[in-house]
């Protein structure tokens, strides 16, 4: 019979197997190489864009909707994204990332509400991008570790899926989608 210590070791080792191969978490840059259209955030993520998402909570349901009105500037490889998030509770939030674009397909990413700078890739029609947030106070003020992936479709609309970590386990997703704003 198999004691409680090996049983915990062995659930362990099985969830970090399948998150390293199964799954949104074993998604790497490379897995996109070649796919066409090849996003380039310069100019995806360039001029007013509309984003439209929702965020799920950790029991699958979604806990907030949002329209979002965005705009991208690019100088070379040096880019603001200025965010402003419409809740649907009435919250209105703002963010502005600065990004910072490599020859190689890296990506440096900061806002205020990140805790360090953030780092990714992009490869082929994909994106990945890992940051740590800090949520507001009224949010619980914890500090999250998100890995984003933005997928480019052929129609220049960007499908982002997100997802947000504490000790390892998923507590909330957002999906949303991205697409210039009609002017």
């Amino acid at each position: 019979m198999l004691d409680v210590l090996t049983i915990l070791a062995l659930l362990g080792v099985l969830w970090y197997l399948a998150s390293r191969f199964i799954g949104f978490t074993a998604q790497r840059p490379e897995d996109y190489a070649g796919q066409q259209p090849q996003i380039d955030i310069r100019r995806h993520l360039n001029g007013p864009i509309l984003c439209e998402g929702v965020i799920y909570g950790p029991t699958g349901r979604v806990t907030s909707r949002f329209v979002a009105d965005m705009h991208g500037r690019w100088t070379g490889n040096r880019g603001v994204l200025e965010e402003q998030f419409r809740y649907a509770s009435g919250q209105v939030q703002n963010r502005r990332w600065t990004l910072a674009m490599g020859n190689d397909g890296t990506v440096v990413a900061d806002a205020d509400d990140i805790v360090e700078p953030g780092h990714g890739r992009q490869e082929g029609a994909g994106l990945q991008l890992k940051y740590r947030i800090r949520l507001p106070e009224h949010a619980g003020g914890w500090v999250l570790d998100v890995t984003d992936w933005m997928y480019l479709m052929d129609n220049g609309t960007i499908i982002n899926r997100s997802q947000f970590r504490k000790f390892g386990i998923k507590v909330a997703e957002l999906v949303a989608t991205l697409r210039p704003a009609l002017t």
